[in-house]
């Protein structure tokens, strides 16, 4: 390696996968690990009940080095399977970073290399999270209804926790090692708000000032929404509860700082 050339930093991103056969987009995740040799992706299948475990164990015995799947016996939720892929790529020191982004591909893959950019430009970040904010020069298109339920969702959830987080639920998040390693040690509480969970977890080890400063929210350059959301109706109706009963938890554990 010469003086000026930068080590390279592999990274490992956690991709789960429910019921998702007919529109994974498996030539994308293809086309990404040829052009970008320090990613691998690890797919959690969440127990499926369609084609799922096939399409992936066929991808994967294309792309053994650079891929892997693991199958759970049946449906855990989001927040499980990503929690059970991160302690998995975990086991392995190979990797600096861990993240994980949705399968529907909202979020492009090529995404990934601006969050890891980010990691460079600052040694104190633990976690690069993709936030979907409107702006001038970004392609972010999103239903009316679940844009303006999201940004009633993050005021709640930014005064819950006390930090202006703008953007917790977005599906594109990456992490060092060192971070992911205590956040996800635990099992959460919810299955498809747990990114509210890990901000909680950080304020609690790291407290608020901290945690500000070591979180940075990436404005995505481009977010489609995909259309059919695995979240149910009963889900949404759940939110309130879902939200009270998160901040019951950690609301002393987080203190006041």
């Amino acid at each position: 390696m010469s003086e000026n050339q930068q080590p390279q930093n592999f990274v490992g991103i956690v991709v789960p996968c429910y019921n998702e056969m007919d529109r994974i987009q498996l030539s994308e995740f293809n086309k990404f690990l040829n052009a970008n040799d320090s990613v691998h992706i690890f797919f959690v299948n969440d127990g499926s009940t369609d084609g799922t475990q096939q399409v992936l164990a066929d991808f994967v015995k294309n792309n053994p080095e650079r891929s892997q799947v693991i199958n759970l016996s049946e449906n855990h939720g989001k927040a499980e399977a990503v929690r059970q892929g991160m302690n998995t790529l975990l086991q392995s020191s190979k990797f600096q970073f861990v993240g994980y982004w949705d399968a529907d591909l909202a979020t492009p893959l090529t995404e990934i290399k601006i969050f890891l950019e980010k990691f460079q430009t600052n040694n104190e970040l633990n976690a690069v999270c993709g936030s979907r904010m409107r702006r001038l020069g970004s392609s972010i298109r999103r239903s009316i209804y679940r844009h303006y339920f999201g940004r009633v969702f993050a005021t709640i959830v930014s005064n819950i926790l006390n930090i202006p987080v703008y953007d917790t639920q977005c599906g594109a998040k990456i992490f060092r090692v060192e971070f992911a390693k205590m956040i996800f040690s635990d099992y959460f509480l919810s299955r498809w708000f747990f990114d509210v969970e890990l901000f909680a977890r950080s304020i609690e080890l790291f407290g608020r000032k901290k945690t500000i400063e070591s979180i940075f929210e990436m404005p995505l350059t481009q977010w489609h929404d995909q259309g059919l959301s695995k979240v149910s109706w009963l889900s949404m109706f759940q939110t309130p509860f879902e939200l009270l009963r998160i901040y019951l938890f950690y609301r002393n554990r987080m203190g006041k700082v």
